[in-house]
């Protein structure tokens, strides 16, 4: 009896997940101060409890930072802390009920602050906010909070939220009227912003960036505004020329990773995820209160992170490439004669790269036309890369692979043939 109300408990608490029902009301946890070493942190940093805050919160690196306003009126990292859960797939939250964690720019005032939740501590992150209610987003009590489990929230597990909450508490005690909460899918390099170009996503991922900027280069809350189902920030022409700079390089920095071969993904979540640091201690924990943690819920599928899909140039999903004759002479453990492959290989490929490496006399090549720049990326030298490619192609004979079945006689491949295959591959 005792293990079948345990059990409608954990149901009921993995079911209310950011829903705070003011269960812990009498509670003084709320109060408890900020900790010494994050005091001398601050100290060291040129910070006071007392000075204003901003947090930036990224979803796949399950990451949230606090930054403080220092004595030269700049914001600077105070601390990052990691996040234990958050649930759903990269992307703004459209509904109530979709799982997803909300990504755009909100504020945090003291009414949004509970000290009486069920997950220890929380404040609401002030989703939707004006840009959301214009899009048609619903749904709402999407909270940081303690514990391990998230419908939506960055679950940042007791010990790490009592900490959080301590931070934002003294900010606004001292005056500050409310803080700006930053939740973005992914830091915004170009790395990860060349891996997911082919995402739904992206344009507003862009958008987002634009804040981003805004604030790496100011050190200063970004002022939003929403308008033609996008965020608008005002920034001051000074400041603007520069961010326009960064946006600029950083689009180059994009162009030469695809120029390199970056290819396109998308990440898929089982149901969001969890912070490198927790992945092996949750790996077989579920449905449990832990001490440290809190309580912690639906850890399946978060044990490997997140599936990486290549996709096309369509932004489908891109169907694996089958295998070579290598491979299937490697799999039926059949030699394949490697001295004699690569003489026939070479001699019939390397007029073929020869002629593919050099454009028509006085003609401008696409890729310099396009890239700029970074012509050298596809320099004649690549012409070694695919001969040493098509060496795979040909078959081992069919004798070897089986005793009885009748010699084939071997037709020599032809050049056009040789690169149809290396493409295919």
């Amino acid at each position: 009896m005792m293990k079948r109300i345990a059990l409608a408990a954990s149901l009921v608490l993995a079911l209310a997940a950011c829903q705070d029902d003011n269960l812990s009301r009498g509670s003084t946890r709320h109060l408890v101060p900020i900790p010494a070493t994050t005091m001398a942190l601050m100290s060291t940093k040129g910070m006071s409890k007392e000075d204003p805050i901003l947090i930036r919160a990224y979803k796949k690196e399950s990451e949230l930072e606090i930054w403080k306003r220092g004595s030269n009126g700049k914001y600077a990292l105070l601390k990052s802390y990691p996040v234990c859960r958050w649930s759903g797939q990269l992307g703004p939250k459209n509904r109530e009920g979709d799982r997803q964690v909300p990504e755009g720019f909100y504020t945090v005032t003291p009414a949004q602050m509970n000290p009486n939740s069920n997950f220890y501590l929380s404040f609401d992150t002030g989703y939707p906010n004006a840009l959301d209610r214009s899009m048609g987003r619903s749904g709402g009590d999407i909270m940081v909070h303690g514990s391990c489990s998230s419908r939506g929230c960055f679950a940042m597990t007791d010990q790490n939220v009592a900490e959080i909450y301590a931070i934002a508490r003294e900010a606004l005690g001292a005056g500050q009227r409310g803080f700006q909460f930053q939740s973005y899918p992914f830091r915004m390099t170009a790395e990860n912003l060349a891996k997911h170009r082919l995402d739904p996503n992206i344009a507003f991922w862009k958008n987002l960036k634009e804040g981003a900027d805004a604030f790496e280069v100011t050190k200063d809350e970004v002022r939003v505004a929403a308008g033609r189902g996008r965020y608008e920030f005002n920034i001051d022409p000074e400041a603007a020329s520069v961010v326009a700079q960064k946006r600029a390089q950083d689009e180059q920095e994009v162009a030469e990773l695809v120029a390199k071969g970056e290819k396109p993904i998308k990440l898929v979540y089982h149901d969001g995820d969890t912070h490198e640091s927790f992945r092996t201690a949750l790996a077989n924990v579920s449905g449990v209160t832990d001490t440290r943690l809190g309580y912690v819920s639906r850890t399946e599928g978060i044990s490997s992170g997140p599936r990486v899909v290549a996709l096309n140039d369509t932004g489908k999903e891109a169907p694996e490439a089958p295998p070579t004759a290598l491979a299937f002479a490697s799999m039926r453990e059949v030699p394949v004669p490697q001295a004699e492959t690569r003489a026939a290989v070479t001699q019939q490929t390397a007029p073929v790269a020869a002629a593919a490496a050099a454009p028509a006399s006085g003609e401008t090549p696409f890729y310099k036309k396009m890239f700029g720049g970074v012509a050298d990326l596809f320099s004649t030298s690549s012409a070694q890369p695919v001969a040493e490619t098509v060496q795979v192609a040909p078959v081992a004979p069919v004798s070897k692979m089986s005793p009885t079945a009748k010699p084939v006689p071997q037709k020599r491949a032809q050049a056009g043939t040789a690169v149809k295959v290396a493409n295919a591959n």
